[in-house]
């Protein structure tokens, strides 16, 4: 089996000192690490029931895309505020100095939909548990989220379980 983790940059002070970024353009740069990505997350959601895969801006497009091909869904792309045409609903959360805004189509996801979120990286958790609220209040079932990379220390995997997700990663690193 590949190992997924020896294609993963760590690019050290990146954004700022005393960060490691773990870079994720040398494993999509790799068509078969790739690929990997791609069907093992997939796999991991063969069979539950998935209608929708919701993808956070930006990197979670990549994957997610991706992941709704695999299970043959419909990608739904969770945005930053005023990125998207048309009517949208939105859901704020807190920065680290501040609020922001996702947000998705306001008629794209129905109620008893089920969705699964994708993104490539889970660190604190906030933008992700932002989603499943953002998606839930739709009246979708957001029940399994998928990453390529959990930072587990930082803890936003278990923020997720504890609202009720199931969190399937790929490969875990340490949180800088």
């Amino acid at each position: 089996m590949l190992d997924l983790k020896s294609l993963v940059r760590t690019i050290p002070d990146y954004p700022k000192k005393g960060i490691l970024f773990r870079d994720i353009t040398t494993l999509i740069e790799n068509p078969a690490g790739f690929r990997a990505s791609i069907e093992r997350i997939a796999d991991a959601h063969r069979g539950v029931g998935i209608t929708h895969v919701a993808g956070i801006e930006a990197r979670g497009f990549i994957f997610g895309a991706g992941v709704a091909i695999a299970l043959g869904v419909g990608f739904v792309p969770v945005r930053k505020k005023g990125k998207l045409p048309g009517e949208t609903i939105g859901q704020n959360y807190a920065l680290e100095y501040g609020v922001d805004t996702i947000e998705i189509h306001a008629d794209v996801i129905k109620p008893g939909d089920h969705v699964l979120l994708v993104d490539d990286l889970i660190a604190t958790g906030g933008t992700a548990v932002a989603a499943v609220s953002l998606l839930r209040r739709t009246g979708a079932e957001v029940k399994h989220a998928g990453f390529v990379i959990d930072l587990f220390d930082l803890g936003g995997a278990e923020k997720l379980r504890a609202a009720g997700v199931d969190v399937f990663k790929l490969i875990d690193f340490e949180g800088h």
